[in-house]
């Protein structure tokens, strides 16, 4: 890994934030990272949990963490104590890296962060995997990622082969979070690998976005997911913007109205990416030429079945026991529905079988919050859904106010994953066999 991603000239410009910080400097942030990641007690074939924004820290102590021979526990930042201790307690890190400082405001892409490094457990790592990732945050056995380090170095070769990705000497405008795979591998990882310049910009906003992009020379790719594409389709520009090559995006499903309002700003290829955090990259369409179908990458199998989509893998990326109604056979069940042309081979995602859904480009699975909000004291039971929100019906076992069940998620769940909308209802609707009734329009009556 560390060849792979920290190989080249020492005065290769890395990223821009927004000043520049080549491969050589990097390199010696990496070795001092290292040097006080082991004094914290983190050994190969141990663990550290990184619980930090996106930054130049989390960078750094992620090559660091992998440059030791250890595994790398991404948790996003914005999760609860709650949830970060529930995973802590099942993945048992030796060390934690978390801010002790940080600055420049809720709306950086890239925060300025001053790190400590403290011990958690003095035991090996849960599995051989280079890289754990908690998919929705939640700590079940088929929810917690791991990818080994030829997984990932075959993904980013795979990026490589890719038509319609950034190339050395150009640069990525990056939007995504790099605690999650696209921004990880499609950004840092293959710019890293490729030489091209990594330049998050200073804010999440249109305009900022369009700074970043005239701010140098060289042909500029713009990675983000459907909220950022947006965000720049409602932004107009003050100028021509030579270097503008395209926008790549990943996650859900973009609309097609957006889509449209987006090209007929801009006029470049908005290009779409279909992947998965068990896997990487599985398709694209990075010139916008099949949308909304895709283009299976390199060294990746897909097939239909029972209008799914199961994408090849050859071992279980779960850690812990595995489901079979996941993974089985060297093939991953996606729970997406989908088609495969016979004669193409182009995949068209129609959209999710199972409760996971996009929340501001974030997956939040429907299930762990309901689970969380079933918990809490004094309900009874409790169906969340997607209505063009997180919406949670709520029985109430005895006293309970929407106030106080906000209040209660507020300490269990990161913001993105709670409902929006709380309707508190006497009694949830019910088949005669006594399972609660999932019907949006069923919910909706029984709430008033």
């Amino acid at each position: 890994m560390d060849e792979i991603l920290l190989s080249g000239r020492s005065t290769d410009i890395c990223f821009r934030l927004p000043e520049p910080v080549d491969r050589g400097t990097l390199r010696r942030l990496v070795v001092d990272a290292q040097a006080r990641l082991g004094a914290a007690g983190l050994r190969p074939e141990g663990a550290a949990a990184l619980r930090m924004p996106p930054s130049l820290a989390y960078v750094v102590n992620l090559l660091a963490t992998w440059r030791t021979g250890a595994q790398a526990i991404l948790l996003d930042h914005r999760l609860t104590d709650h949830e970060v201790d529930r995973a802590l307690a099942r993945l048992t890190p030796q060390v934690v890296v978390a801010p002790v400082r940080s600055g420049g405001g809720g709306l950086r892409i890239f925060v300025d962060v001053t790190e400590g490094v403290t011990g958690y457990a003095d035991r090996p790592a849960v599995s051989g995997h280079a890289v754990i990732q908690l998919s929705s945050g939640s700590t079940g056995p088929s929810k917690v990622i791991g990818r080994t380090a030829d997984d990932l170095v075959a993904e980013v070769h795979r990026y490589t082969h890719l038509d319609g990705v950034a190339l050395p000497g150009e640069r990525i405008i990056l939007l995504p979070s790099t605690v999650h795979v696209l921004g990880l591998v499609g950004g840092l990882l293959h710019g890293l690998h490729t030489g091209v310049e990594l330049v998050p910009p200073e804010r999440l906003a249109g305009d900022a976005v369009l700074a970043a992009i005239a701010a140098g020379d060289s042909p500029a790719t713009v990675l983000g997911v459907p909220f950022h594409i947006g965000l720049l389709a409602s932004t107009r520009p003050t100028g021509p913007l030579p270097q503008f090559k395209r926008m790549t995006t990943g996650g859900e499903l973009v609309p097609a109205a957006v889509a449209r309002a987006f090209t007929d700003r801009y006029g470049v290829p908005l290009g779409n990416m279909y992947g998965m955090t068990e896997v990487g990259v599985i398709g694209t369409d990075l010139h916008g030429r099949h949308r909304p179908s895709i283009a299976p990458a390199p060294g990746i199998g897909v097939r239909e079945v029972d209008g799914e989509l199961w994408v090849s893998c050859p071992a279980s990326p779960y850690v812990g026991l595995s489901d079979p109604g996941r993974w089985a056979d060297g093939w991953l069940h996606t729970r997406d529905a989908g088609t495969v042309e016979p004669d193409t081979g182009l995949v068209t995602v129609r959209g999710r079988l199972d409760s996971q859904v996009s929340v501001g480009g974030l997956k939040v699975d429907l299930t762990e919050v309901e689970s969380t909000v079933a918990e809490l004291p004094g309900v009874a039971a409790a169906v969340v859904v997607f209505d063009g929100g997180i919406t949670a019906y709520v029985q109430p076992a005895g006293p309970l106010s929407e106030e106080m069940l906000d209040k209660l998620l507020a300490e269990r769940l990161a913001g993105y994953k709670r409902p929006r909308t709380l309707h508190l209802v006497n009694q949830l609707p019910r088949t005669t066999t006594g399972k609660l009734v999932r019907s949006v329009d069923a919910l909706r009556t029984a709430a008033t």
